[in-house]
């Protein structure tokens, strides 16, 4: 397909996604796409497809979620083959636009990111995080990344290494991928490092104060703020306060009866529940078979 047709099916795509048609015709466009577009960085800057594509990988229909995402990584894949085999844009430093928000740009990876703070993650980088050859533990890492770029000023290439290292030490522990061990520990440590209440155990992630060995291994006390730790104290030691608050003393009678077991083996207390001119009401309770009444 030339770049005129291309458009042509960018803007069919667009108006079939928006008039809400069956997803058996985006997927007859998709697939012409998938088989007639010969990517290269020009072509998708300048149609523009990359991003109508990309957009369909949150589509309702599985089916047409799958394929997009599918033709996306595919188009991703081969530019960066033809950049690494000798671009015919080699002056050019920026990623092909594929439909990923900010990408980072290629010839400069430790550059700082130049997303907002808490707008980061592998996809706004613009990082690559196939590492490790498997698709669970790729998605894992990328988990980590977001966890660990939230908020950050670090460059992708500091935060990509310092994922990587930490996802390897999980599946070293925890493993392998296919173990619920690894992935809840993955959940577990991505939510730990995305809580907005706890910065400071990104930044010692990041700085190695933390070794990624340590991380992974660390409680969920461990992984607590101090301040979230010093509150918690708090509370246990307002509870165990209560605890040992005396408790109103009962005494032991063998005049009372137990109306139900006709054991005289019962406790009481007294109470004015009435008028001060008449006599006090008696809770009472059988040590034999745990019945309670008042009288």
């Amino acid at each position: 397909m030339d770049a005129k047709e291309i458009e042509f099916k960018a803007k069919a795509l667009t108006k079939a996604a928006t008039s809400s048609e069956p997803p058996a015709n985006l997927i007859n466009i998709l697939k012409e796409l998938q088989k007639g577009v010969r990517p290269t960085e020009d072509l998708l800057r300048s149609t523009r497809i990359g991003i109508v594509v990309n957009k369909l990988k949150q589509h309702k229909s599985p089916d047409v979620a799958r394929l997009s995402s599918e033709i996306v990584s595919k188009w991703r894949s081969e530019v960066n083959k033809q950049k690494s085999n000798g671009s015919p844009n080699p002056h050019r430093s920026s990623t092909p636009n594929t439909g990923t928000a900010s990408p980072a740009p290629a010839s400069t990876p430790s550059s700082k990111s130049s997303v907002l703070p808490e707008k980061r993650s592998w996809k706004a980088d613009g990082v690559e995080t196939s590492v490790t050859s498997n698709k669970t533990r790729d998605s894992c890492l990328g988990l980590i990344y977001d966890g660990l770029c939230f908020m950050s000023t670090e460059a992708p290439k500091v935060v990509l290494a310092k994922a990587t290292a930490v996802e390897a030490a999980a599946f070293n522990a925890f493993g392998p991928e296919t173990k619920e061990q690894y992935k809840t520990k993955i959940r577990s440590l991505f939510q730990n490092l995305k809580n907005k209440s706890n910065p400071q155990l990104r930044q010692r992630v990041l700085s190695n104060e933390i070794t990624p060995e340590k991380f992974v291994k660390m409680t969920h006390d461990e992984l607590k703020s101090e301040e979230r730790r010093a509150a918690d104290m708090k509370i246990q030691k307002e509870n165990m306060d209560k605890a040992m608050v005396a408790q109103a003393e009962r005494s032991v009678s063998s005049s009372l009866q137990c109306g139900k077991c006709g054991q005289r083996k019962v406790t009481y207390t007294e109470a004015q529940t009435r008028s001060a001119d008449e006599p006090m009401t008696l809770f009472c309770t059988c040590l034999n078979c745990g019945k309670s009444w008042k009288q």
